[in-house]
């Protein structure tokens, strides 16, 4: 493989960060390679996408708005993706690690008769070879899978690379749509649940809170406020889920959603090994718990021991105040 393509997840035109990071690694890789930087934008809004991802270095932007993109379930992006991925040829081709991306990156895996590396943290390049790094078993070990054939699907977990602006030719070509294409699974309507939040998988701080909380309102007063104070997001072990006290997406775990922020707070939770392994990979853990022998203190940066309910708040309080002087 030569080229480098990057699948570029918006929101209404509105590119999500994780997009960003995979681009700034993408030219590396691409420079390692000796090939090229491509874009790949689709659905509604991808032309106001691709203009944002004109300050990132790549070389062509492949584009298009068809309206069957939003209207049926994932095949028609899997037809555009796999369609430039074989005009452009053998390639690397990289996708978020979201909801969205992981449907996609598999099923374009099994069209382009690749392999597929998942939840990937890093990305080498040795004698030629593309090796993709991605912790295991809650992170306990790390692996390093490359790739053999002419095609490779990588799925990137947000916020492992920094993303750094760097424009580049950013050439626009519009895609053209796949003939003879049907489809059955059609979208009847999209629910957004917690509109205009950051997602956990987004964010570089994350306040998650566990079933030490003690019900569902903690997470809209002293855990959302941490976050805000931080401009991060709130998330939430299983077992706070599963009591109904915040919503599905906010669950981070083996079950929920992988994140790797820079800092992350675990404020009322034990620590067992499903949450660990969605949370491990963070640069900083910062645990809050009246339990001083809970397991997340073992592999927690630092073990907070008391009330949450004076702890966290306390915490906000000097957050502000250390802002405002420094405003």
């Amino acid at each position: 493989m030569r080229d480098v393509i990057v699948y570029i997840e918006h929101v209404g035109g509105q590119p999500r960060r994780v997009s960003f990071e995979m681009s700034t690694k993408a030219k590396e890789l691409a420079t390692a390679l000796g090939g090229k930087l491509h874009a790949v934008v689709l659905g509604t809004g991808a032309s106001a996408a691709a203009d944002a991802m004109k300050a990132y270095p790549f070389d062509l932007i492949h584009v298009s708005e068809d309206a069957e993109i939003d209207a049926f379930a994932v095949d028609p992006s899997v037809d555009y993706l796999e369609a430039a991925a074989k005009a452009v040829g053998p390639a690397l081709v990289m996708v978020p690690y979201t909801m969205i991306g992981r449907d996609l990156g598999s099923r374009l895996a099994a069209r382009l008769d690749c392999g597929q590396n998942a939840d990937v943290t890093d990305i080498v390049i040795k004698d030629g070879k593309v090796g993709c790094v991605s912790p295991k078993l809650g992170g306990t070990i790390v692996t390093t899978c490359a790739f053999k054939g002419d095609y490779g699907v990588v799925a990137i977990r947000p916020n492992s690379f920094k993303a750094v602006p760097s424009a580049g030719a950013g050439e626009i070509a519009q895609l053209a749509k796949p003939a003879g294409k049907t489809y059955r699974v059609k979208i009847e309507e999209v629910v957004l649940e917690a509109a205009g939040e950051l997602a956990v998988e987004e964010a570089s701080t994350v306040v998650s809170g566990g079933r030490g909380v003690g019900g569902p309102e903690p997470f809209k007063t002293i855990l959302k406020d941490l976050a805000d104070s931080l401009g991060g997001s709130v998330g939430a072990s299983r077992a706070a889920v599963d009591a109904g006290w915040i919503g599905h997406g906010h669950q981070v775990g083996q079950t929920g959603k992988s994140i790797s922020p820079n800092l992350y707070f675990a404020v009322g939770i034990s620590g067992a090994i499903q949450h660990k392994v969605g949370m491990r990979t963070s640069a900083t853990i910062i645990a809050i718990n009246k339990d001083g022998t809970v397991p997340i203190g073992e592999f927690a940066d630092l073990l907070i021991v008391g009330d949450l309910f004076e702890i966290v708040p306390e915490l906000t309080k000097q957050i502000r105040a250390s802002a405002a002087v420094h405003a």
